[in-house]
């Protein structure tokens, strides 16, 4: 007799297998829409230019002329996407002048000679005020120098090598010439890691003068925070300084982001602050985790708040006749995150959720707090959608804010927090680069994180909560940034790749940091990389089905009635239809037998067997207690969108 077999949307990896009848229980690169499970969209490579270090933040905005950018923050440094192109604007630090050049004939290796320096191997330069010496010492060129930017390699205390993108034709220099170094701005670590060395373990912990192999000080990886005041960019170094680049500048995409962009300068900004966020409606900007003392790094308070006055984003002092102020929460240890909503911004510590809403003068803002035990986990673990903020907690768990903070039901809850048995949770010794962002073409929130496991401390993880289908789903998808379709038709993102060489902008750059691609999401439904596209390998997994003590009954040919518990018979299955929305190309379904619960899972599978859009029916020779179904792909060119399935299943005994 035909069964059709019905499945709630989403994932349910709390409970078991056999217990999971009538639910997904896996999956990778799926979503569900109307209830429907199908595989995600493709993605595709923007440019074959990668960045240098790991992206970990990303915005999209627009100049007044029009023009679509997106800022993305790495680990090495700010850049712009526009066009196709990338565009390098690192604020660059204090200049180091009187530099001079040694070279070797036939080597592409200069070194530069700096007494005293204090660059380190991986640093970011630029020269200029180049001069180079006469009389055939080099063929190099001055604008070889200046129009490149180079890593620092081989540094000592009082020279380091830089890598040109030519060999030297000429007889060699040898201190020679004279060059500006242009360091650019330290960002951070490209992940979070233990603080090694000296200091970084209590007090009294083994002998004066002596490196600690062992650490409780934790390095904060790398991060940005990136909004626009219009059309000024405004970007903040975590536990830095606050940069400015304007869009609308005459020949904009040549300059660097500085402290003293004309007209929208933040000279007068803190020096040191955790996050920065525009305030949309009021026009004021927020220095989260900042100084009590403008100027003074070392008064950095990581609960305290310092907002601007109303349309100036360099003026913080407080007088009798602006709206610059400074409030500080009391619950937690730190400002870990913030985002803008509706009418509000909500503030998340590393316990409490706070709501500041502009009031006017003469408070300016209110400043209420909205919930406690509800900490964030990272910095860009937050996410505004639908009138609503999600975040995931760094106590376990997910929380909304729609006007109260609710704690999110979960049902993969177990798998992202813990480590039980073979499975790998999140690895919360590396949790700050825990990325958020929403997808509003499918209503979803999108949580990229790293695996625990050892040394592993990127991301490669992600888990989606769909807010109108209210389901979740998990899969390998590991985006480091990822922004919603906006300003740009589709979302953003991209990946990270520990082991590659950058392609952008850096001259003789190692793989010291790796790279970032910058990819386009749901477009085609392969991966592109270049030209070759790659297959997206999706497939969903049910739990376990049985034949139920009514059907066991309807089966029996004397007719009489026999109710025993669900699962009591052998089921004899001779044939499924299967039934398909959407279907390019082919698609497989597998048949998973097992007689018992704590049979290893998939240990008799049926098939797979090869699905198209003409297939009706298929027949089986099959017997078993329990039945799952997995529908997957795994070839270029092939979506799908699964609808029913039928069995024809029938009572065969009960062993």
């Amino acid at each position: 007799m035909l069964q059709k077999l019905n499945f709630k949307p989403g994932f349910n990896k709390m409970v078991t297998d056999s217990g999971a009848e009538s639910q997904w229980v896996d999956g990778d690169f799926v979503r569900f829409r109307y209830g429907l499970p199908e595989k995600i969209g493709g993605w595709q490579q923007l440019t074959s230019s990668t960045l240098p270090g790991a992206a970990r933040a990303q915005h999209t905005f627009a100049s007044l002329a029009g023009e679509k950018y997106a800022a993305i923050g790495t680990s090495q440094g700010l850049f712009l996407y526009y066009g196709g192109n990338f565009f390098d604007i690192t604020p660059l630090d204090t200049a180091i002048t009187s530099a001079t050049f040694s070279s070797t004939t036939g080597s592409a290796t200069v070194t530069i000679n700096k007494t005293s320096h204090g660059l380190s191997d991986g640093r970011y330069i630029t020269l200029s005020s180049v001069t180079l010496p006469g009389a055939g010492a080099t063929d190099f060129t001055v604008s070889q120098f200046q129009d490149n930017t180079f890593e620092v390699l081989n540094s000592t205390s009082n020279s380091f090598e830089i890598t040109m993108p030519t060999n030297e034709g000429g007889s060699g220099m040898s201190t020679a010439g004279s060059a500006t170094i242009n360091p650019y701005v330290s960002i951070g670590p490209t992940f979070q890691t233990p603080g090694y060395g000296w200091g970084t373990s209590t007090w009294g912990a083994s002998t004066w003068g002596t490196p600690r192999a062992t650490s409780s000080v934790i390095l904060d990886p790398g991060l940005w925070s990136l909004d626009n005041f219009g059309e000024v960019l405004v970007a903040t170094i975590h536990n830095g300084k606050t940069f400015t680049w304007n869009a609308g500048a005459s020949n904009a995409r040549t300059f660097r982001a500085s402290t003293s962009t004309s007209g929208f300068e933040t000279t007068n900004n803190p020096t040191k602050t955790r996050l920065t966020q525009v305030s949309d409606r009021d026009r004021h900007v927020f220095h989260f985790g900042t100084e009590t003392t403008i100027g003074d790094p070392l008064t950095l308070d990581p609960m305290f708040i310092r907002f601007s006055n109303q349309e100036n984003l360099n003026e913080y002092q407080p007088t009798a006749i602006n709206t610059a102020g400074t409030f500080r929460l009391d619950k937690g240890n730190e400002i870990v995150g913030a985002v803008s909503g509706k009418d509000y911004t909500l503030v998340l510590t590393d316990t409490s959720a706070y709501v500041i809403q502009f009031v006017g003068p003469p408070f300016t803002f209110s400043v209420r707090q909205v919930g406690t035990n509800c900490g964030l986990i990272s910095q860009n673990g937050l996410s505004y959608s639908d009138g609503k903020v999600f975040w995931m907690s760094n106590e376990g768990g997910f929380f909304v804010y729609d006007g109260t903070v609710k704690m999110l039901p979960c049902t993969v809850e177990d798998f992202v927090f813990t480590d039980t048995g073979d499975n790998l949770g999140i690895n919360y010794d590396a949790a700050k680069v825990v990325y958020a962002e929403h997808n509003s073409l499918y209503n979803e929130i999108n949580w990229f994180y790293p695996k625990a496991g050892t040394d592993n401390l990127q991301i490669d993880r992600c888990v989606t909560y769909n807010y109108a289908e209210d389901c979740w789903t998990t899969s390998s998808l590991a985006r480091s940034t990822y922004n919603d379709s906006s300003v740009f038709d589709l979302p953003y993102a991209t990946e990270y790749n520990s082991t590659a060489i950058p392609v952008f902008p850096i001259q003789g750059i190692t793989n010291t940091f790796g790279a970032s691609i910058y990819y386009e999401h749901e477009k085609g439904t392969d991966q592109l990389n270049g030209i070759v596209p790659t297959s997206i390998n999706a497939f969903i997994q049910s739990g376990d089905f049985d034949i139920s003590a009514r059907q066991s009954a309807l089966g029996q040919s004397t007719g009489t009635a026999d109710f025993r518990g669900d699962g009591e018979f052998i089921m004899s299955i001779n044939r499924f239809i299967p039934d398909f929305k959407v279907l390019t190309d082919k698609a497989k379904i597998t048949l998973l037998l097992n007689n018992y619960p704590s049979d290893t899972a998939s240990s008799s599978p049926l098939g797979p067997f090869t699905i198209e859009s003409t297939t009706d029916k298929v027949n089986t020779r099959a017997r078993g207690r329990l039945v799952a179904l997995k529908i997957e792909n795994d070839a270029i060119g092939q979506t799908w969108r699964y609808g029913t399935l039928r069995l024809d299943a029938r009572p065969d005994g009960r062993r």
